[in-house]
């Protein structure tokens, strides 16, 4: 696979439907979708309850473990353009990165 430079990144910018975006968990958690990346073939589309059987002695399994929380901030500036942050990292108490 041709990968595009690492200054271009512009050329991962995708447009994704907010109807597209997970809200809460499945109630059945073994029927969430499960992207699968070989080096043989494309992205191919699985469900999680299939992964033992997916897996493969030397494989690596990522697991994302991070949490989303409601961190995007929207105002309007005073000349009324449009701004928003998003919140990174706490660094002090009342501190964060954006």
């Amino acid at each position: 696979m041709l990968l595009p430079p690492e200054d271009d990144v512009s050329l991962y910018d995708y447009e994704l439907p907010p109807d597209r975006i997970a809200q809460k968990p499945l109630a059945e958690r073994s029927a969430s979708r499960l992207l699968v990346l070989t080096g043989e073939s494309g992205p191919q589309h699985h469900t999680f309850w299939e992964l033992p059987e997916l897996l493969n002695r030397g494989d690596l399994l990522v697991r994302n473990t991070t949490k989303v929380f409601p961190a995007r901030l929207r105002g309007r500036r005073s000349g009324g353009g449009k701004t928003e942050l998003l919140l990174i990292r706490r660094t002090e108490p009342l501190t964060w990165e954006c």
